[in-house]
């Protein structure tokens, strides 16, 4: 189709290509477009004068549409088929991402349940009682000293028989760092157990429990007054304090 008709095409029916169906060339961009091509500049050998009309996809339709030739007859088929194919494959794709949006969906869901499940299972690292809480206190002591695997370290400055009725029960290789205790309770307990080895030292004020020289608790209450009052068992995560602790042992 020769450029002319084309114009002719366009001219005659204005209303059929809107600004979003074609656009006029700016002249920069025209410039840089002749110096990328074969054509001629516009001050050797003639040449275009003017910018020329670019179409967008809907325009290009548009003319195929109107113009009476064979190749614009093609075009319009072509173009037909090409909408068709892009709809089924749009369509195609969208019920894919949907099944796949629907598993990805219904997996998170399955995630989402299954860490609160986990939550459940995860060890608290701060533990408050209230006043009058003894029994929960004590099972709290208990389980912790039943999960080492090997060693136990306490630092209490105030044992009794209530903290040596707990570690009878633990069969565990136990260290107790403490400054007063009955002698009489921990004579009477060596008579019967050998799990303890206590040491007199009088260097803390803090209570602590080290599991297997990994894990480190800090107590705000003596072991033998659990639950009396209010307070707090915690789990230090800082390395270095437990690294220092241990030196300090």
């Amino acid at each position: 189709v020769e450029t002319k008709r084309i114009n002719e095409a366009v001219k005659n029916n204005p209303r059929k290509f809107p600004e979003r169906f074609l656009f006029r060339i700016e002249e920069g961009e025209y410039i840089n477009l002749k110096s990328k091509i074969s054509t001629s500049s516009l001050n050797n050998y003639g040449g275009s004068r003017k910018g020329h009309t670019a179409f967008t996809e809907q325009g290009v339709y548009m003319l195929a549409t109107i113009l009476k030739s064979n190749v614009a007859t093609e075009v319009s088929i072509r173009i037909m088929d090409a909408f068709v194919a892009m709809r089924q494959y749009i369509s195609n794709n969208l019920i894919e991402q949907k099944y796949i949006n629907d598993l990805v969906l219904k997996d998170s869901r399955r995630i989402d349940l299954l860490e609160k499940l986990l939550d459940g299972f995860k060890e608290k690292d701060n533990h408050l009682f209230l006043n009058n809480q003894e029994y929960d206190a004590y099972s709290l002591l208990k389980d912790l000293l039943r999960s080492a695997n090997n060693e136990i370290i306490i630092i209490d400055n105030y044992v009794d028989k209530s903290l040596l009725d707990v570690l009878s029960k633990i069969d565990k290789s136990i260290i107790i760092i403490t400054n007063k205790y009955n002698n009489d309770d921990y004579n009477n307990y060596k008579k019967q157990y050998n799990n303890i080895k206590l040491i007199v030292n009088n260097s803390f004020h803090d209570r602590f429990i080290i599991i297997d020289r990994k894990m480190l608790y800090h107590s705000g209450s003596s072991f033998k007054d659990l639950g009396k009052k209010g307070f707090n068992i915690s789990k230090i995560e800082d390395d270095d304090i437990l690294d220092k602790l241990l030196k300090k042992l």
